[in-house]
């Protein structure tokens, strides 16, 4: 029962939805939201720099890269917002690391055993439904107090429904395994003919499956969906190209399935870390430090990038090498959160991440 990228999913009593879409591999927001207009820009990157000419200007300083259309589209309508030079507290350059400090909202790794949006459930006037992890593991951003289910769409060949009526038979006088069972045929009928044939593995088709499921009157409101593929150490300019269409197709598809629900959405993608501010010898770039978190949803207050930006030069760079973040992307969640969910900016903040009293506050991201 495998789903790569994998979605995972818990219910809240209230009209929001609020889907975070985490990068593994650390993707480079300088190839993402192009800072052209950066004198140093175009030296650092050399051949690696992107084409703006067949880029979205967004203002006098950056531009999206081509293969974002839908997230262009939903700029100039106003629902999206571009933050850059953002990052997690962490500043080492291990992947696993600062995955697990960005998923459990730690200061350092593994400080943390539960994640930051297991604590956001425990915040919410949730329904009678049980959280559900739409993976074949639930990611430590879920993993917590709040319980949560899984659910995995299978590659073979659907059961008959004669031998699910078996099953359920089989499990009738078992008070936990019939529990278990009536969830995941819940679940299951959420996706409907989402998971139906198709390559699951496609980023639209996995927005189209979350669709089905937060676009349910009853069903979750909050999502996580993890995507990999962004360490981009060589032949960078190919595989971004495809990783960012991929990744567009996916929050496309999310808008078109969600329909009038799309207005009550917010999508926050964001990664471990950025990449070098400088191309390496192979087409690609290294580990780096600061990168753009991708806002987008109908319930923004969008059309803007926000961004303090430090600038290229050698003297602005972090340790000489990495975009310097000025833009804490902890204070960007438990915003987006507590805006999201109508709650106090402060609790959120203090329950979700501990280092809140050190964070700077966000400026206003949705519609009043």
């Amino acid at each position: 029962m495998l789903l790569s990228p994998r979605l995972a999913l818990a219910q809240a009593a209230t009209e929001r939805r609020f889907v975070f879409i985490l990068q593994r591999g650390a993707a480079d927001g300088l190839h993402t939201v192009v800072p052209y207009a950066d004198p140093a820009y175009a030296a650092l990157r050399g051949a690696l720099a992107v084409d703006t000419a067949q880029a979205q200007k967004l203002d006098g300083t950056f531009a999206l890269h081509p293969s974002l259309a839908e997230f262009g589209r939903l700029y100039q309508q106003g629902q999206a917002i571009f933050v850059h030079a953002v990052a997690s507290p962490y500043r080492d350059r291990s992947h696993f690391d600062g995955q697990n400090v960005l998923e459990s909202g730690g200061t350092a790794p593994y400080q943390l055993k539960d994640g930051w949006m297991n604590r956001l459930v425990g915040l919410l006037p949730r329904a009678s439904k049980e959280a559900i992890a739409f993976a074949p593991t639930v990611p430590l951003a879920l993993r917590g107090s709040a319980e949560v289910a899984s659910y995995a769409p299978s590659s073979l060949p659907q059961a008959s429904d004669d031998l699910l009526m078996r099953v359920q038979q089989l499990y009738a006088n078992d008070a936990q395994l019939h529990a278990l069972w009536s969830a995941a045929m819940d679940a299951r009928g959420m996706a409907g003919g989402a998971v139906d044939g198709g390559n699951r593995q496609d980023p639209a088709a996995l927005g189209k499956l979350a669709a089905s499921f937060l676009s349910q009157p009853d069903g979750p409101r909050l999502a996580m969906i993890e995507t990999g593929g962004w360490d981009t150490h060589s032949a960078q300019a190919g595989r971004l190209t495809a990783q960012l269409r991929g990744l567009d197709n996916l929050v496309g598809a999310l808008h078109e399935g969600l329909g009038t629900t799309w207005q009550q959405t917010v999508v926050v993608v964001a990664t471990e870390f950025g990449r070098t501010a400088a191309a390496n010898g192979t087409g690609g770039t290294d580990h780096g430090t600061g990168s753009v978190a991708l806002l987008a949803g109908g319930a923004l207050q969008g059309g803007r990038v926000i961004a303090d930006w430090p600038g290229l030069a050698a003297n602005a760079l972090l340790e000489g090498r990495d975009l310097r973040p000025t833009m804490d992307l902890d204070a960007l969640l438990a915003s987006l959160a507590a805006e999201s969910f109508g709650l106090d900016r402060e609790r959120v903040a203090r329950r979700l991440f501990p280092r809140a009293a050190q964070m700077q506050p966000v400026p206003r991201l949705l519609r009043a």
